[in-house]
C-alpha cells in the first residue's frame, strides 16, 4: 500500500506539504501541486478515509437534498444536470456525496437531523419550491450550505437570471413583429416560475403591450402535460396569440403537440420560444428556440461556494446569479 511517505521519497518534497495538498491547503505552489498529484496518480495512492477524517477533522461527505415537483427524480433534465456538474466538482476536491434520506434506524427523522447525524461537512439543496419545512430548517442551520435554484437569505443562494431571461424571450418574439405574445407560466410556488412571469410582465409592459385576460395560463410544475393543457386553453379565446413564452421547454414542447392537434403549424401559424435549453430541445420537429440554463456553470459555482465555506469553516450568504443565453432556432419567425 502505498503511503505519503514514498510519495515524498519520489517527489522531493516533506510529507507535511504532501499531506497539505492532499488535504487541498492553499499555501502550496501550482507547480508543487502538481508533481505532487502527478505522483499520486502514477503511484496509484488511495488514503484511508478514517486517518484522513481523523486528520482533517472533516468526514469528506457532502449531503444533497434534492426535491422536485414532477416526481421524476434524477430524471428531471435540469436538476440532473446541475447535481453531475456539482459531482465532478467536489470530487475532484476529496468529497464523497451522500443522497438524504430520513431514515436513521427505521425512525423518522428530519434533513437536518439526518445530516448532523452521518457528520456531514456540508449541504447542496437543490429544490424548485420554498415551501418545505424541513429544507427551510437545514437552510437555517449553521451547516454550511448553498441552494441551487431558490432565493434565501439564510445560506449561499445560486440560481438563472430568469428575470432577464424572460425579458430576452419577449424582446425576440416583439422583434419579430409579435405583438400577441402569451405566457404559459411555472407555478407560483415555484421560485424560477415566479421570476419567470416578473420578467414576461415587466418585458410587455416595457414594450407598451396588452395582456388580455387568459393570455397568462397556468404551466402548474413544468411539464408536458401541463404545457399540452395550457396551450389548448389559449387556442380557445377569441383572440389568440400569435406567440406564446412558456417558461420551461417542456412547456413549450406541450405546447407545439397542442398546436399540431388543432391543425396549426409552428412556427407559421403560432411562434413559440422556452426556457432551459435541455437535450431534447434541439431534436424536436422544429427545433426550440429557448433561453439556455448554464447548468455546468452552476453545478461547478455551487461546488466552490459549499467548500469555500467548508474550508474556512464559516457559513456564508451569498447571491449567485448566473447569466443565460437566447438560442435561436426554428421554432420562431417573423411576421
Amino acid at each position: 500500500m502505498v503511503t505519503i511517505y514514498q510519495i515524498a521519497e519520489v517527489t522531493g518534497f516533506s510529507a507535511t506539504t504532501v499531506s497539505k495538498v492532499l488535504n487541498n491547503y492553499q499555501d502550496v505552489s501550482p507547480k508543487t501541486r502538481k508533481k505532487i498529484l502527478e505522483t499520486v496518480e502514477e503511484l496509484g495512492y488511495l488514503p484511508n478515509s478514517h486517518a484522513r477524517s481523523l486528520s482533517t477533522k472533516k468526514s469528506w461527505i457532502i449531503g444533497v437534498v434534492f426535491i422536485e415537483s414532477l416526481g421524476v427524480g434524477m430524471k428531471h433534465p435540469f436538476f440532473n444536470a446541475v447535481i453531475e456538474s456539482f459531482r465532478k466538482n467536489v470530487e475532484a476536491h476529496g468529497y464523497d456525496l451522500l443522497f438524504a434520506s430520513r431514515n436513521i434506524s427505521n425512525k423518522q427523522k428530519s434533513y437536518l437531523e439526518y445530516f448532523k447525524y452521518r457528520g456531514v461537512d456540508g449541504v447542496v439543496i437543490a429544490c424548485s419550491s420554498d415551501q418545505d419545512e424541513q429544507v427551510q430548517e437545514l437552510i437555517n442551520s449553521s451547516i454550511p450550505s448553498v441552494v441551487i435554484d431558490l432565493n434565501s437569505d439564510q445560506s449561499c443562494v445560486i440560481y438563472s437570471d430568469n428575470y432577464r431571461g424572460s425579458q430576452e424571450a419577449v424582446q425576440y418574439l416583439h422583434s419579430l413583429g409579435h405583438r400577441k405574445i402569451a405566457h404559459i407560466a411555472g407555478h407560483s410556488s415555484t421560485f424560477a416560475g415566479q421570476q419567470r412571469l416578473n420578467g414576461y410582465v415587466e418585458a410587455m409592459k416595457t414594450l407598451q403591450l396588452s395582456v388580455p385576460e387568459g393570455y397568462i395560463t397556468d404551466g402548474e410544475y413544468f411539464s408536458r402535460d401541463s404545457g399540452y393543457k395550457a396551450m389548448k386553453n389559449l387556442l380557445e379565446l377569441e383572440d389568440p396569440p400569435t406567440a406564446v413564452f412558456a417558461a420551461a421547454d417542456n412547456l413549450a414542447i406541450g405546447a407545439i403537440a397542442a398546436i399540431r392537434e388543432a391543425g396549426y403549424d409552428v412556427p407559421e401559424d403560432f411562434s413559440v420560444i422556452g426556457f432551459d435549453d435541455i437535450d431534447v430541445s434541439q431534436m424536436v420537429y422544429p427545433s426550440l428556440t429557448t433561453i439556455r440554463q448554464q447548468t455546468d456553470l452552476i453545478g461547478e459555482k455551487s461546488g466552490q461556494l459549499l467548500i469555500h465555506q467548508i474550508n474556512t469553516g464559516q457559513k456564508d450568504v451569498k447571491r449567485v446569479v448566473v447569466p443565460v443565453e437566447l438560442m435561436i432556432r426554428n421554432s420562431c419567425k417573423t411576421i
